[in-house]
């Protein structure tokens, strides 16, 4: 069956569509926003944007203001960025430095990418030699850039239009990048050597990636939950359980990892990331209207996911013979962070589904735990990465 399918989605194209998701959903729901009919949480929007751009330069390298190898610099610039994101969907006061981060991702490097686009030897003069998608490349290229400037400006000056002419322009930066992502991912199909990402000094697999972010994630909301619930900051359950499930659809979308566990890039896994996208991507954007029921999914997902994650844990970690002492203590290692993980998962999923089950405040631990055992497993994750191809090398 074509749903089950495996499929081929480069990464550069699963975050512009998923970034025209979101851009074509705060369009749309602009509308009725405007009218009175919806509410508004403009941070959540804010918030959800500073977070895709942190994950493109966390996986690519791609930055508001050109490409980077994978350095450390680029990882603290992509971290900062997408914890101003987290934050600000957490947190409905803290607003000023994600509009000033925005309008640098969205106008400054709007602007940047458009000069180098024709300042590049490399781009606009070849593109047009090579003539057929090459020029729908140039086409979707300007609109895009031109618009992502326009709407840099919008995020610094708010009143430039009106709600609806800037909802419509929204919309159309949508189906731009919409538009963009479908002729790239037409390009990497013919030349897929154009796909492979800047390398740098550091390497990191998309899986390592998501573990960085979904961990720090994680450390900021248990973090926050704390002065939360001593009554000292206010706080977005909307924002909070939208960007949860948002990151969920990344996750499926670029390596096939689900809440219940991995599974082949299929056409039904891609549909279910970008549905999953779409309904988080509201939830930051309007508040209260899918809280219930993004709640309730991500309570048994976690806690099947956990169950799951425990059974295979327990059925698939098998010692082998001749394995060296180093080698088994970080197995063990790697065994214990992996229970620990699937029972705090098991916890969180049940303290949202039973709501006086946990205490709030154990809540913000138990989720801040669930972040430092996420870096903690990622850390000897990649010692075991660099044991095997040190282990490669010498064969």
């Amino acid at each position: 069956m074509l749903l089950f399918r495996k499929v081929d989605l480069p990464l550069e194209v699963v975050m512009l569509l998923t970034g025209s998701i979101a851009l074509m959903i705060a369009g749309i729901l602009l509308f009725p926003v405007h009218y009175g009919t919806l509410p508004y949480y403009e941070n959540g929007l804010y918030g959800l944007f500073l977070v895709i751009f942190g994950l493109q330069i966390l996986m690519l390298g791609k930055t508001p203001l050109g490409d980077l190898p994978t350095t450390k610099l680029s990882i603290v610039m992509a971290i900062i960025i997408a914890s101003c994101g987290i934050v600000a969907c957490f947190i409905p006061i803290f607003n000023r430095l994600p509009r000033l981060l925005l309008f640098v991702c969205f106008g400054l490097g709007g602007l940047v990418h458009l000069l180098q686009m024709f300042l590049f030897k490399d781009r606009f003069q070849r593109w047009v030699s090579y003539r057929g998608t090459f020029w729908h490349l140039i086409a979707g290229c300007l609109v895009v850039y031109v618009l992502s400037i326009l709407i840099g400006l919008l995020i610094l000056k708010q009143d430039i239009f009106s709600v609806p002419v800037t909802a419509v322009l929204i919309l159309i930066y949508g189906l731009a990048v919409f538009y963009l992502a479908c002729v790239i991912w037409q390009i990497y199909m013919r030349y897929p050597e154009a796909s492979k990402p800047i390398m740098g000094d550091i390497e990191l697999s998309t899986d390592h990636i998501m573990l960085l972010f979904i961990g720090i994630f994680m450390l900021i909301l248990g973090g926050a939950l704390i002065p939360v619930n001593l009554g000292v900051l206010p706080f977005s359950v909307s924002g909070q359980i939208g960007l949860l499930v948002f990151i969920f659809a990344i996750q499926m979308l670029s390596t096939g990892n689900t809440p219940i566990g991995p599974f082949p890039r299929s056409w039904l896994i891609i549909l279910l990331g970008f549905t999953f996208a779409g309904l988080g991507g509201i939830s930051c954007i309007i508040p209260d209207i899918l809280v219930t029921q993004l709640t309730t999914l991500v309570g048994v997902l976690n806690i099947f996911g956990g169950l799951i994650g425990l059974i295979k844990t327990f059925t698939t970690h098998k010692r082998q013979p001749d394995m060296p002492n180093e080698h088994i203590k970080l197995l063990y290692k790697l065994l214990l962070a992996q229970i620990i993980l699937n029972l705090l998962a098991m916890m969180f999923g049940a303290s949202m589904l039973m709501k006086d089950l946990i205490p709030n405040l154990a809540i913000g631990v138990i989720l801040a735990a669930n972040g430092a055992v996420l870096l903690y497993l990622l850390h000897i994750l990649v010692i075991i990465d660099r044991m095997q191809r040190n282990i490669s090398v010498a064969a």
